[in-house]
C-alpha cells in the first residue's frame, strides 16, 4: 500500500512539513509496511518560501532592502538547489510591512521586490519563483522595474520617483541601464486573483481601499494605471492592458511581465511542478492532503484542490485533513466535491480556537490514527475477502 501526503501548513500552527511529519509518523505506527511519500505543499502564497525551504532542504538568503514606505527593512527569499530562487513579494513590499495609520498607495513602493529579484539573479538562479500576495502597493511594479535598472521619466526627461502617484507623470521608459541578468531566466509568477490592470474591477479600485486609498486616490492611481500601460506598450513594446492577473498586487503582474518576461501560474501549479508531486503519486493508492481552514475558496486554487485535480488523472482518491472544515459538502459545484472522498477536521469536540492551536499536534494525531486506521484495516479485509 502507498500513500502520499501532500499537506500544506495549518496557519499559525503547525508548518506544511510538520504536519506531513505527524500524519506520516502516525500511519508508520498504524502499519509499518505502507509506503509512505512526503510532499509539503504551498499556494504561492504566504508562506511558500518556508514550505519549499523545508521540504527541498533549501536555504533562506537574508538581506536588507527598501521597505513599502523606502525605509530599509530586513528581509530574504529562498534558494532550492542553486539555480531555483523562490520570492514573496510581501516580504519586501507587503501590507503588514506598513501601519495602518499609514498605508497609502501613492507613496509606496515595491523596489524592495526588485531588489530580492535582482540579487537573486546576481546569485545565478535561472528560474525564479515569486508569489505576489499581500502587496501594499499599487505602482504597477515601477518600484520593481527601477531595482533592476529601469528609469521611468516624466515631463523634459525628470527621473521619477516611487510609488502611485508617479503613474500619471510618467512619459517614457529607458532600459539602457538594464543589466543582462534576467537573460534566459523563466520567472513564473503565483497569483490567485485575475483582475485586469485598470478599470472597475481593476487593481485601483477594487484593492486600493485595502491599502489606505481614499476614493480620490483610487480614481487618480486608475488613471495612472491607464497611463503607465500606453507608455510600456510604446516603450518597451508589452501589451499589458487587457491581460487577466495583470492588475495583482497593485499591477505587479503587468510589471512583471512587462519588465522581467515573467509567465502568471496559478501558485500551487508551480508548487506541483517544483516539488514533483505528479511523479510521486504514481501508483498511490490514496492521498492526503489538508490545510487550516478548508472552505470555500480552497475551490478557487489553493493546494489541496489542486493536489485533488492532479489526482483525478490518476484515479487515486483524496482525502483531506483539515484543522476546520467551514464548508458544505453539498454548497459545492458536484465537479469540484466529487474530487475528494472524504473532508475531515481534526477537532473532535467544542473547544475555542487558541485551545486547538495549542493542541494541533495531538488533535492531528488522533484524527488521523483514526481515519486512516479505519482506511487500512478496511483495505486488509478486502484482501482477505479476496483471498489475499
Amino acid at each position: 500500500m502507498k500513500i502520499v501526503v501532500a499537506s500544506d501548513k495549518y496557519k499559525e500552527s503547525l508548518s506544511a512539513l510538520e504536519v506531513c511529519t505527524i500524519i506520516i509518523d502516525t500511519i508508520k505506527k498504524l502499519d509499518p509496511t505502507v509506503e509512505l511519500v512526503a510532499s509539503p505543499m504551498a499556494d504561492g502564497g504566504d508562506g511558500t518560501v518556508d514550505t519549499l525551504i523545508e521540504s527541498l532542504k533549501g536555504k533562506k538568503i537574508e538581506m536588507e532592502v527598501t521597505g513599502p514606505m523606502g525605509d530599509k527593512i530586513h528581509s530574504g527569499f529562498g534558494m532550492l538547489g542553486g539555480d531555483t530562487a523562490v520570492i514573496e513579494m510581501a516580504a519586501a513590499s507587503g501590507l503588514a510591512l506598513v501601519p495602518s495609520g499609514s498605508r497609502n498607495p501613492m507613496e509606496t513602493t515595491t523596489y524592495g521586490t526588485g531588489e530580492l529579484l535582482k540579487k537573486a539573479l546576481e546569485m545565478g538562479s535561472r528560474k525564479v519563483i515569486m508569489g505576489i500576495g499581500g502587496s501594499a502597493t499599487t505602482d504597477g511594479g515601477m518600484g520593481m522595474a527601477q531595482a533592476l535598472g529601469y528609469e521611468f521619466l516624466g515631463k523634459d526627461g525628470e527621473v521619477l520617483g516611487f510609488g502611485g502617484k508617479q503613474l500619471q507623470r510618467l512619459e517614457n521608459i529607458k532600459d539602457d541601464k538594464v543589466t543582462g541578468l534576467l537573460l534566459g531566466v523563466k520567472i513564473e509568477v503565483s497569483s490567485d486573483v485575475d483582475n485586469p490592470l485598470y478599470g472597475k474591477k481593476g487593481a485601483a479600485y477594487v484593492y486600493g481601499p485595502q491599502k489606505g486609498a481614499s476614493p480620490e486616490m483610487v480614481k487618480e492611481i486608475d488613471k495612472g494605471l491607464v497611463n503607465f500601460a500606453e507608455v510600456v506598450l510604446k516603450d518597451i513594446g508589452k501589451d499589458v492592458r487587457d491581460i487577466p492577473c495583470a492588475g495583482a498586487a497593485g499591477g505587479l503582474g503587468a510589471g512583471m511581465i512587462a519588465f522581467a518576461g515573467a509567465v502568471l501560474r496559478m501558485g500551487t501549479e508551480i508548487v506541483i511542478d517544483v516539488t514533483g508531486l505528479e511523479e510521486k503519486i504514481i501508483g498511490a493508492d490514496l492521498i492526503i492532503t489538508g490545510e487550516g481552514a478548508m472552505d470555500k475558496q480552497t475551490f478557487f486554487g489553493k493546494s489541496a484542490f489542486g493536489v485533488a485535480r492532479l489526482a483525478s488523472r490518476y484515479n487515486i482518491p483524496v482525502i483531506t485533513i483539515n484543522g476546520s472544515v467551514l464548508v458544505h459538502r453539498d454548497s459545492i459545484d458536484k465537479k469540484n466535491s466529487s474530487l475528494f472522498s472524504g473532508n475531515f477536521s481534526i477537532i473532535n469536540s467544542p473547544m475555542i480556537l487558541e485551545e486547538a492551536i495549542e493542541d494541533a499536534e495531538g488533535l492531528l494525531e488522533r484524527a488521523t490514527r483514526e481515519i486512516i486506521g479505519f482506511y487500512i484495516d478496511s483495505k486488509k479485509d478486502v484482501k482477505k475477502q479476496h483471498g489475499g
